[in-house]
């Protein structure tokens, strides 16, 4: 009953096979192995674009960071939601590697066309003395499980445009978000007007690697340097290379997403039919939801694990609603769900 991070999960069998398989023999080093072509050219291909720029990394932190370094400068300010992963969980990094300065989007989950406008003009009025406008980015899946829809993110994309600014999706779930929308990857990048997309694995059962790619491939020689620069780029490189070549042979990928996303459901059907409270409508596979201390602690007790969320397990007042959130990956078995189900 371990609802605490797809991070937290095994990695997929059809990747430790394939990583068995790499380690066979020399294969050159800095992403110079065959196997980075074989990467590069299903990148390309999933995402219709033959001329896209592909890098791997072995962070969802790297790829944020790197990218938007490469989309920006340092006197400017990359706008995104208060919630976004580059905001709050990333230790300043983005700030670090790009020089610039994060400006958070009023709202909640979701920055709104509207509120991204305001926050764009209301940057490049003092001159020389404030920060110019740089880089949108977008989370999707969210931080707090919701889903982007194709029109949402055509709508954000346009108000970037307008003020000629590029635009970058974090998509540490970016296959969650795919399979919840039954959209191409086209449809959710470039063709909304994504410039720049961290392509996720390590979340949905791979050991530790993301994808950088970039539409614009005038960006690829600046990013091959500031991953050097920045310490990411891996000698032995085809250990990457091997996992997202598993990642999308047979769409495996799209495989992994689809089990998540439907366990997901499986849990929130259940808690719907118990009365729990949902903070957010969950759409691909996170849940936050709310129960009483008393349940929490009952929870926990026989075992269950996973993270409050702003509050704190220890108090008096056993029915007191404390907030929690709960996140399914690949592997989770619907036995395991039902067996949560039952305790609650």
């Amino acid at each position: 009953m371990h609802f605490a991070s797809d991070n937290s999960g095994p990695i997929h069998p059809e990747v430790l096979a394939t990583l068995a398989e790499a380690n066979q023999g020399y294969e050159m080093a800095y992403g110079a192995d065959t196997l980075m072509n074989e990467v590069r050219d299903r990148i390309r291909g999933i995402f219709e674009a033959p001329g896209a720029a592909v890098y791997l990394v072995a962070t969802g932190t790297a790829a944020n960071a790197l990218a938007l370094a490469t989309l920006s400068k340092p006197w400017e300010t990359v706008f995104c939601s208060p919630v976004a992963h580059i905001h709050e969980d990333e230790c300043n990094a983005p700030e670090f590697y790009t020089g610039a300065k994060l400006t958070l989007v009023p709202g909640g989950d979701k920055m709104t066309p509207n509120a991204l406008r305001g926050a764009i003009e209301g940057e490049e009025t003092r001159g020389v003395h404030g920060p110019q406008r740089g880089p949108v980015s977008i989370t999707q899946v969210t931080e707090r499980g919701s889903v982007y829809s194709l029109d949402e993110l055509q709508a954000l994309c346009g108000v970037a445009k307008e003020f000629n600014l590029p635009v970058h999706m974090d998509g540490a779930r970016f296959a969650n978000a795919l399979v919840a929308l039954n959209c191409s990857p086209a449809q959710m990048t470039w063709k909304a007007g994504v410039d720049a997309v961290s392509f996720g694995g390590t979340k949905n059962g791979l050991m530790g690697v993301e994808a950088v790619v970039f539409f614009d491939e005038s960006k690829a020689w600046e990013f091959e340097l500031r991953r050097k620069r920045g310490a990411h780029l891996f000698s032995k490189h085809r250990y990457l290379s091997a996992q997202f070549a598993a990642y999308l042979r047979d769409d495996l990928w799209l495989r992994s997403a689809r089990m998540a996303n439907a366990n997901c459901a499986r849990l929130a059907d259940g808690l719907r039919a118990v009365g729990a409270d949902f903070l957010y409508e969950p759409q691909a596979n996170m849940i936050f939801a709310s129960f009483p201390r008393r349940v929490h602690r009952n929870l926990h007790r026989a075992g269950a694990v996973y993270h409050l969320w702003g509050s704190a397990l220890e108090g008096t007042d056993e029915e007191e609603m404390l907030a929690c959130r709960l996140v399914c990956d690949w592997s989770i078995t619907e036995d395991q769900i039902d067996q949560f189900l039952a305790l609650l």
